[in-house]
Parts: structure tokens; sequence; C-alpha cells
């Protein structure tokens, strides 16, 4: 999997708009300016994220950003399908809508395991836990595996 800039930058405002969240909305320029992430560039990906349903903008004085929904209900699967689209793709494609010839068949059965693995994890994790700095469980013992640590 490769993580885009696009979806970094995405979950980075989203943690740091859940973390003000007592304090109402938080503007796209104090955004850009706590997380380092280019005006422009922040602007389209507030908008995508709006599209997708995951932010609502607020006009006014004490205008900006929220979230939608409860930071516990938004995951980092959501945020990255909003931005990027779907978690795996093989040529644009949805894994289970690629055909291969029977000597590749198998393929289609990678693409999809892999597609479940990131579930497995992308789905557990929510803006709220990444905001509290907590991690699942489940993906805690992931991250604590010194092996998955270790570059291959």
């Amino acid at each position: 999997m490769r993580v885009s800039a696009k979806s970094d930058y995405a979950l980075r405002a989203l943690i740091e708009i859940a973390a003000q969240r007592d304090k109402g909305a938080v503007s796209a320029d104090e955004l850009g300016k706590r997380q380092e992430i280019p005006s422009g560039f922040l602007q389209a990906i507030l908008a995508d994220l709006r599209r997708a349903g995951v932010v609502v903008s607020q006009r006014g004085q004490a205008g900006g950003w929220r979230l939608a929904a409860a930071p516990e209900s938004i995951t980092v699967a959501d945020v990255i399908r909003a931005v990027d689209g779907p978690l795996v793709s093989v040529y644009g494609l949805r894994p289970e809508a690629v055909e291969y010839n029977n000597a590749a068949s198998g393929l289609q059965s990678v693409w999809v395991a892999a597609r479940s693995g990131l579930r497995d994890v992308l789905e557990h994790v929510s803006i709220a836990d990444l905001a509290a700095g907590s991690l699942p469980d489940v993906v805690a013992r992931r991250a604590g595996d010194q092996e998955a640590w270790r570059p291959h």
C-alpha cells in the first residue's frame, strides 16, 4: 500500500479538528499552520472531505471546519476512500473486477486478501483513536511486533 500525501494530510487535518472539537470550528489557515500543510492543497482536501460527508464548513466570524460525525465513527479507511478512492485497486479497478488468464488467476485472490488485511487495520482505527493517541488493541499488537518495523 502506498499512502499518498493527500491521505496523510487529510488524516492530520482531521486529527487537529477532533483535538479542537470543544473549541468549535477550526479555520483552514490554522489547520495548515499546525500541520504544515500547503494552503491550496489543504483546501482541495477539505473540499473532497466535505463532498464525502466527513467534514462540514461553517461560515462567519467563528467559521472553519468541523467533523460531520463523531470522531469515533470516522475511520482511517473512510478518509483514504474519500480523498484517494478504493483502498486497493489494480489498474484502477477493484480487485474483484480484475480478470486474469488461467496462469495468473491466483493474483486476484492475492489482491482481495491484501485489501482484507488493510481493512483489518484501517477500518478499526478512528479519528478519535488518533486524536487521543491510542490505538485499538488489535492494531497496537500489530504495531508492537518488532518484525512489523523491519523494512523488507
